[in-house]
């Protein structure tokens, strides 16, 4: 698999030294985007996905995100054109989650992303892989390096022997977050099941359709909230539909017919505007804890204009039993939480609501109109929120108030740590637990006190490695460690020299 045809005016020859470069490059590959005919992308990204403080990723490739909604989904292939080592990076961090399904690739040399040919590839490659007995959709992705060159996906053919074709571009440059990447690949699928649904009649899901109106779920959960989200709409009439991103392209059908649409991860942006078009009303916040649970039953109720008190039947069954839950598996500390999943507001309502003290929350993604209930909630009882967060944002918070657990990121966790700070890691310690209604009201508790609870330990702990070093003086050393500030100061210059360069350069 391999490469880009003959370049017209929007594909504009690249420099092979751009190779290598990636989305690190920050504003050198927004350029050549630019330059190379991705303007319109891009600025939809840059609306969709306003950056924040810093122009580049501070956690994993952004592909990761779409590339594992592509793996979640059967009878879909996923494709990937990019340099060598992000699509081998991108591969085993896939698999280590547990992707059981080939990731294709397309390479490329200088000559093939210069010349046109690694569209060509590309072209051939999914003309090779259009099995419709194998698959319902080819999912093609290109990464930094053919982004920036203005590898042009859109003139791959809409469908070949019955299977859809859907090209999207995630560079790490236009695209900030993982966890939006899922955005542009559901997104796109969205927009492509809309029009089809909208050409002519479409297929139901294998499941079935519901017999009662549904609630389509936006956002990736732990698999038990989808059916705790349905238990709490069952005294309304309704039912919890497909949760997007989907499992199958016939579930997207399904999605787009639902009555409404709980944007549980409100930065899903592309998706939110597909369902719009469908005139579908979206309903923020989700199910958390007892205030979460009585507002967002609510706000439900409204978008399918039912009457008071189906509403209040609802709230009457969940909102004590969640109350008394949260009663029964209380949390006592005070913690600081970030992340970049999308779901750090919810989880910080639902420790607040436990009755810890959270006086900061970080979250990596955006601010949107469907966050806006679950950030003004949080203020009122105390906690900073900081959309767009950086690292170093999440490790000054950190620092500063020295809490008795920090819930993080990985870089985070390990800084709280070498200070003696009991911490868990939010993607997996933490996200990877149920949230909503009374289901998660408890889910918390236990390995968040566990954590707090081991505070000593971490004192004994730092108090056992104290002075053995750190960075390039680490370990225990016989003498006194080989230190070289004549070379570091030496490369200091240069990197000077290097910055000064830059900047004459930009003036120009």
């Amino acid at each position: 698999m391999s490469h880009d045809g003959p370049h017209n005016a929007d594909a504009a020859v690249t420099p092979p030294e751009m190779d290598g470069l990636g989305c690190h490059a920050g504003g050198e590959m927004d350029k050549a985007a630019r330059a190379a005919g991705k303007s319109e992308i891009l600025d939809r990204y840059r609306a969709d996905y306003p950056t924040g403080p810093h122009d580049k990723p501070q956690s994993m490739c952004p592909a990761f995100g779409s590339l594992r909604v592509g793996l979640r989904m059967r009878r879909v292939a996923s494709v990937l054109s990019g340099s060598a080592c992000c699509v081998y990076g991108l591969s085993f961090v896939s698999h280590f989650y547990g992707a059981r399904r080939t990731v294709g690739y397309v390479p490329f040399s200088s000559e093939t992303l210069v010349t046109g040919k690694l569209f060509e590839d590309i072209r051939d490659a999914v003309h090779e892989l259009a099995d419709p007995d194998r698959y319902d959709a080819i999912v093609v992705t290109n990464l930094c390096v053919p982004t920036a060159s203005g590898v042009p996906l859109r003139l791959l053919p809409k469908e070949i022997n019955g299977v859809r074709i859907v090209g999207i571009d995630v560079p790490g440059f236009g695209v900030p977050t993982h966890a939006e990447a899922k955005d542009v690949l559901a997104g796109a699928m969205l927009a492509y099941a809309r029009a089809e649904a909208e050409a002519g009649p479409v297929a139901a899901p294998e499941s079935g359709r519901s017999d009662k109106p549904t609630v389509t779920l936006l956002g990736e959960m732990f698999p038990a909230d989808p059916m705790m989200i349905g238990a709490l709409l069952a005294p309304m009439g309704l039912a919890a539909g497909p949760t997007v991103p989907t499992r199958e392209w016939r579930e997207l059908y399904a999605a787009l017919d639902g009555g409404a649409v709980a944007a549980i991860h409100p930065f899903y942006t592309a998706s939110v505007r597909e369902f719009q078009a469908a005139g579908r009303p979206i309903v923020g916040s989700a199910p958390v804890g007892a205030d979460g649970t009585h507002a967002w039953l609510a706000g439900i109720g409204e978008a399918f204009g039912l009457p008071a008190e189906r509403v209040a039947a609802a709230q009457n069954q969940f909102v004590p039993a969640t109350r008394a839950a949260l009663a029964e598996n209380r949390i006592d500390g005070t913690i600081t939480l970030s992340g970049y999943e999308g779901s750090e507001l919810l989880v910080a309502r639902l420790l607040i609501e436990s009755g810890a003290d959270v006086p900061y929350v970080g979250t990596a993604c955006p601010k949107t109109p469907w966050s806006a209930a679950d950030a003004a909630w949080l203020e009122a009882h105390g906690a900073k929120v900081k959309f767009r967060a950086s690292l170093e944002d999440d490790c000054a918070a950190m620092a500063a108030i020295e809490p008795d657990l920090a819930v993080g990121t990985t870089p985070v966790v390990q800084k709280a740590k070498e200070k003696g700070i009991p911490a868990l890691y939010f993607t997996n310690l933490i996200s990877a637990r149920p949230l909503m209604g009374p289901a998660g009201a408890g889910s918390l508790a236990q390995v968040v006190m566990a954590a707090i609870g081991n505070k000593d330990r971490m004192g004994r702990m730092k108090a056992f490695f104290e002075g053995v070093g750190q960075g390039d003086t680490a370990g225990v050393w016989e003498g006194a460690p080989n230190e070289h500030p004549e070379f570091r100061a030496a490369h200091q210059k240069k990197l000077d020299k290097q910055a000064r360069a830059k900047q004459a350069q930009e003036m120009i």
